[in-house]
């Protein structure tokens, strides 16, 4: 038999112990609230987007297949389309650079983009700056503060278009009211748009 102290004790511990399980509780929940910061998973590309943080991500899948994870990160975890942000795509299946290029092109066709010298430009340049890809490799597209659009590969810059009209055509493939994936979109952007 316990003696009255020796109960008391058990039953303060217990309840300390209780509290402390939901103060801890309530901090993973705070925390899961606030941004992300986005310096590990963006290297380099950081630099272009200042206190950068997650502002949400999705998954492209086609035909049950998946394609790419997508991550979405902006200055202090707010996506405006006219500010800096970034855009990580993390490839489930290989593809070639071209293949990559060439579907970019169509997404962009898709969008109302018509075909001539400008969008011939912009698959030439895309072809040389994309890599082909393996299962888990990343590419990140980052809108810079001038509205150009800076590639990154590996912690390291890939390439850039200099073409504000680029950079918005881009990005809507994605991030556009008239996106091919609209529940990507939403998964990225949220209500913050």
């Amino acid at each position: 038999m316990q003696k009255p102290a020796q109960t008391k004790a058990a039953h303060l511990s217990h309840r300390t112990n209780a509290a402390f399980l939901l103060l801890a509780m309530l901090a993973l929940s705070f925390a899961a609230l606030m941004p992300r910061p986005a310096a590990a998973e963006l290297n380099a590309a950081a630099r272009a987007v200042p206190s950068a943080a997650l502002v949400g991500e999705g998954k492209m899948t086609f035909l049950g297949f998946g394609i790419f994870e997508a991550e979405l990160y902006a200055p202090q975890g707010r996506y405006s389309p006219d500010g800096p942000f970034a855009l990580k795509l993390t490839y489930l299946r290989n593809f070639k650079g071209a293949a990559i290029a060439e579907e970019t092109a169509k997404q962009m066709r898709r969008q109302g983009m018509k075909d001539g010298p400008v969008l011939e430009t912009w698959v030439a340049r895309m072809t040389r700056i994309f890599p082909n890809v393996s299962k888990g490799q990343s590419l990140i597209g980052v809108r810079d503060a001038a509205g150009n659009t800076v590639f990154y590969s590996g912690g390291k810059t890939i390439g850039s278009i200099k073409d504000p009209e680029f950079t918005r055509r881009f990005f809507a493939i994605w991030l556009g009211q008239n996106t091919q994936n609209p529940d990507l979109r939403n998964k990225l952007v949220g209500s913050r748009s």
